[in-house]
């Protein structure tokens, strides 16, 4: 079994999720194709909760169709609502057996609800129709293995790698059972093998790293997660593994300097703060590790060893009162704890209650006598260990995990914890066509363009807001059908914000049908239009707003948003279409080039024009240099970036991205003052590029 000496600090998402042309349908009536395919540009940027409600449309309008339940159902997975999946995937089946993607989400929702059998039937279901998909192949063995059926996985190892010999996840799922069957010498060959042949999977690296921190060679098991780190640098979970590693080279320092880190990257982290606060209490830094053991206790009230050091913490620091209440928590738990009481015991001394510490102590000696020993012999750990095993074992029985040893789970009681990597193969959805591409290499992506929207998000360090005169005028008219913002990038929708749109455009729609059109009115809605991703529906709102009244700024700031928009849409679209094809025609390349540029010049004319009627727009300046830095003029990107410093010295995300072009085109000595800046302005990103620079 693969090593539990990490505590799993979140569930990473188990699959990789992309579209599969589907073949095509003739439709007739009413605007189903369009809502399908509205739907699958939704499942491309992940509005997962959107493109539902796009696919219940196709499905209350022809429910014999099978792809708007396949599509609902790859949805679904992704919202980890894996038995909706299952069911979804069953009734696309249903409507259509030889839609092989359909076996794989349904299997892929299976072996999330740890079943693995059923899962290994989809997954045979899929090779009948297609015999040579490798995912499939792979998914099949990694349930074998979950069900112990080893001699069947490695044989469905060994066939994929015949079938595919450099397929370096075959390799890593190899180790992994190996792993499970004890036998570490050729785990670490898989996991080298993997490593030689894919030298950008942060998993291999986290795995192995987890392989030498048993041996307790912790110098390579550092220089291991230094490499996943460098791969994936915005899961605090690596962050709080290299502490780990850190702690026990006697680098606390670093060690606390990474717990920092995490948190930073994860505010919400359980395992970040338990752990820092475990390092501080060591360093005797008791403020802080009380405030961080308040932090999880407010997470999970039942973790007994954050009670526990806390109690300890407040008899050090002499609150007495809060120590007895710790102590009386775990005692109310643990009646046959003697160390308990006489540790309570001694903080109502201290409070002046020598009447309730005699009886502590009283209870504490009883207990000695009836054991008959002077020793405290009871251990509340071991008893937290003992049913944890016993929850871990019944995860087993269900196919849901593997018992862990007594001394594994003391071990994540006891020390310094570190996170576990998930099944390093984790099951992967056929991907002839996607949405979007996942590089396996480091990204550092540009802080993206400011939209309009009906939802504000303010940057969580500093509070700050994003204000523009020309939306408050806008909202001062009270003519919208709520209070228009700004705000960095799109924002999610819940259902009500939604199904609050489309009843807006149906609102529009009956009211620009009856009565005299107004320029406000076919702007409103080309916000809807835009906020539901529909960019050709709100650009030709925009130009009817145009139209009307041409210096309403605001309009052609929102056919800015629209054009790019479209802009993202073709890109992903375009990437789907090349990921399909394994040569694809430099024709076809170039053609998807110039349509890009296309609406990109689109995007800067537009702004152009906000900025004519309102030359001190900080976000049109800022928005111009992104589309510039899209289409590769740096020099200009830099200028409009520039500007925008100029007219709001506090905008971090301009700061940002200036930065990265500097660093981009060599210039270290302008770019790191730039991320400096932007780091201390909120924008986290930037100490990680920092640290890669100054490396």
């Amino acid at each position: 079994m693969f090593s539990r000496i990490f505590c799993c600090a979140m569930k990473r998402s188990i699959i990789f999720l992309f579209m599969m042309a589907m073949a095509t349908v003739s439709w007739g009536q009413i605007n189903t194709e369009q809502v399908l395919n509205i739907g699958r540009n939704a499942l491309y940027f992940e509005d997962y909760i959107l493109s539902i409600q796009y696919f219940n449309q196709v499905i209350k309008s022809k429910p014999f169709l099978a792809e708007p339940y396949f599509y609902r159902g790859v949805a679904k997975i992704n919202l980890e609502d894996y038995p909706g999946a299952e069911t979804d995937a069953s009734l696309a089946i249903e409507r259509n057996p030889f839609i092989v993607d359909a076996y794989q989400v349904r299997g892929i929702a299976r072996q999330n609800q740890g079943k693995f059998a059923e899962a290994i039937e989809d997954y045979n279901a899929g090779l009948r129709l297609n015999p040579e998909e490798k995912r499939f192949m792979l998914n099949r063995a990694v349930c074998q293995a979950q069900l112990r059926r080893y001699d069947e996985a490695r044989c469905s190892y060994d066939t994929l790698l015949t079938m595919d010999p450099r397929n370096d996840r075959a390799y890593l799922g190899l180790a992994h059972m190996q792993l499970a069957q004890h036998d570490t010498v050729a785990a670490l060959k898989s996991i080298d093998k993997s490593i030689e042949l894919s030298k950008n999977n942060a998993t291999a690296y986290v795995m192995r790293a987890e392989v030498q921190s048993r041996a307790k060679n912790f110098e390579a098991a550092l220089a291991d997660m230094d490499e996943a780190i460098k791969l994936e640098p915005h899961y605090a979970g690596y962050f709080v593994n290299r502490a780990f590693m850190k702690y026990n080279l006697d680098d606390y320092y670093g060690a606390m300097a990474d717990f920092d880190y995490a948190i930073g990257l994860d505010p919400a982290s359980i395992e970040a703060h338990f752990n820092r606060a475990l390092l501080l209490s060591e360093v005797g830094d008791t403020g802080k590790a009380i405030d961080d053991f308040n932090y999880v206790l407010r997470s999970d009230p039942q973790n007994f060893m954050a009670i526990y050091n806390r109690a300890n913490l407040y008899f050090r620091t002499a609150q007495y009162r809060k120590a007895v209440a710790d102590y009386t928590t775990i005692i109310e738990k643990y009646p046959e704890f003697e160390a308990g009481y006489m540790a309570r015991g001694e903080a109502k001394r201290k409070m002046g209650d020598m009447r309730g510490g005699n009886a502590d102590y009283d209870r504490a000696l009883a207990i000695f006598r009836r054991k008959k020993t002077h020793v405290s012999t009871f251990n509340p750990l071991e008893i937290e260990a003992t049913a944890a095993i016993k929850k871990a074992e019944q995860r087993a029985l269900t196919g849901e995990d593997e018992p862990e040893s007594a001394e594994e789970i003391m071990n994540r009681f006891n020390t310094l914890l570190t996170v576990a990597p998930e099944n390093p193969v984790k099951p992967e959805y056929a991907n002839k066509t996607r949405g979007r591409i996942q590089n396996t290499s480091v990204d550092i992506e540009p802080e993206p363009m400011f939209v309009l929207a009906y939802a504000s998000r303010d940057n969580k360090l500093n509070g700050m807001t994003y204000y523009m005169k020309e939306i408050a005028d806008v909202n001062d008219t009270h003519m919208l059908p709520a209070t228009l913002s700004l705000t960095s990038g799109s924002l999610p929708m819940s259902e009500d914000e939604i199904g609050q749109r489309f009843a807006s455009i149906d609102y529009y729609n009956g009211l620009l049908s009856t009565s005299q059109p107004r320029a406000v009115d076919y702007f409103a809605r080309g916000i809807d239009h835009l906020l539901v991703k529909n960019p050709v529906g709100a650009v030709a709102d925009a130009n009817r707003a145009i139209a009307l009244s041409p210096d309403l700024t605001v309009a052609y700031f929102l056919r800015a948003d629209a054009h790019y928009l479209q802009y993202r849409m073709e890109r992903a679209q375009g990437a789907a279409e090349a990921a399909a094809t394994e040569k694809p025609l430099p024709g076809e390349t170039l053609l998807h080039r110039s349509e890009d540029a296309a609406l990109l010049s689109m995007v800067v004319d537009d702004l152009n024009e906000v900025l004519a009627r309102s030359p001190r727009n900080v976000y049109a300046h800022f928005n111009r240099g992104y589309a510039y830095l899209l289409m590769g003029d740096y020099t200009s990107a830099i200028s409009s970036f520039t500007r925008a410093i100029e007219l709001k010295p506090d905008l971090g995300e301009a700061y940002y991205n200036r930065g990265l072009l500097y660093l981009r085109l060599g210039n270290k000595q302008a770019g790191v003052p730039d991320m400096s800046k932007a780091g201390e302005l909120g924008i986290l990103p930037s100490y990680n590029v920092l640290k890669r620079m100054n490396n």
